[in-house]
């Protein structure tokens, strides 16, 4: 795709304005959700791409897990350089597009000094670019229970990142948020880390099918618990099989959306609901140019 002009931009704000209308008067109701989709889903898409879907589709914001294969967003073309990244920015911002959420790969459970230290180095490198970016989050994974250590050392060492990088995050508009991840999505074992990291810069991404599906909690209890520290929350649908799960369109599959969007708005959430289609991990299932323009569509039925 040729790089956005002027007036093609001014063209795609009035369609994305046309299309959040038509949202509005078609289903969401007065009062719409925030709504955004990770780059996760679209790993061979470039910015101009990214945009116009967003624009075109009915999204308010835009969460980068990676951009054209590069996971590390601090070593991309886009956002490498603090000129590159203001003009990234403004790209967005001229569009009315947010940069809701960067998505680092830092994990917080090693004890290893030598590989915590990496992680934690990471996570503040992409502080600094979501400060660049006028980003207001930060993720990062929490994300294993090592047999070799106890299971209150790592949930320890989780707690301790977290202040780590909330006291890093001090000075700039950015928040750090773990994610309900990998070995860690029971909403006690969630509860018991963010009581130990309570930070005005630290908060939780709430991913409801991962708790729901590995946990095996209802997400209406989930909430109830977890509520003080949600900031974010991701969504996705599948079918389970056997045990194993097949991610489908949203609305097509058993994860219970409804159940955890009734609770979410029945707490005056007004953070981003935030598509997540697994794309790059799992290459088999729809196209982005499929799954990220049916979501704003699926998502009116739960408001």
């Amino acid at each position: 795709m040729s790089p956005l002009t002027r007036r093609s931009a001014l063209k795609i704000t009035a369609v994305g304005l046309a299309t959040a209308l038509s949202g509005t008067l078609s289903g969401f109701g007065s009062k719409n959700p925030q709504l955004a989709f990770s780059t996760l889903g679209c790993p061979k898409w470039n910015l101009d791409t990214i945009l116009k879907t967003a624009m075109t589709t009915g999204y308010q914001a835009v969460e980068f897990r990676g951009l054209e294969g590069e996971l590390d967003l601090t070593k991309s073309p886009a956002f490498r350089t603090a000129s590159q990244a203001k003009e990234t920015r403004t790209r967005f911002a001229d569009l009315g597009i947010r940069i809701c959420n960067l998505g680092s790969s830092a994990q917080l459970h090693h004890a290893d000094a030598t590989r915590r230290a990496k992680n934690l180095d990471e996570a503040q490198r992409f502080i600094d670019l979501a400060q660049r970016l006028n980003c207001p989050y930060v993720r990062v994974f929490p994300d294993q229970l090592p047999p070799d250590q106890s299971r209150e050392k790592t949930l320890q060492l989780i707690s301790e990142g977290l202040l780590t990088l909330g006291d890093y995050a001090k000075q700039s508009s950015v928040t750090v948020l773990l994610e309900s991840h990998g070995e860690l999505t029971r909403s006690d074992l969630l509860v018991q880390i963010m009581e130990a990291a309570k930070h005005p810069k630290v908060g939780l991404i709430w991913d409801i099918f991962n708790m729901w599906a590995d946990a095996h909690e209802a997400p209406a209890e989930v909430y109830r618990k977890l509520k003080p520290y949600i900031r974010h929350v991701h969504v996705k649908d599948a079918k389970i099989t056997d045990g194993k799960h097949q991610y489908v369109l949203t609305g097509q599959g058993e994860a219970p959306l409804r159940e955890a969007i009734d609770s979410l708005k029945a707490g005056k959430y007004e953070g981003y609901y935030s598509f997540e289609w697994e794309k790059l991990w799992h290459p088999d299932i729809a196209e982005p140019e499929q799954a990220i323009p049916q979501y704003p569509k699926a998502m009116k039925a739960y408001f």
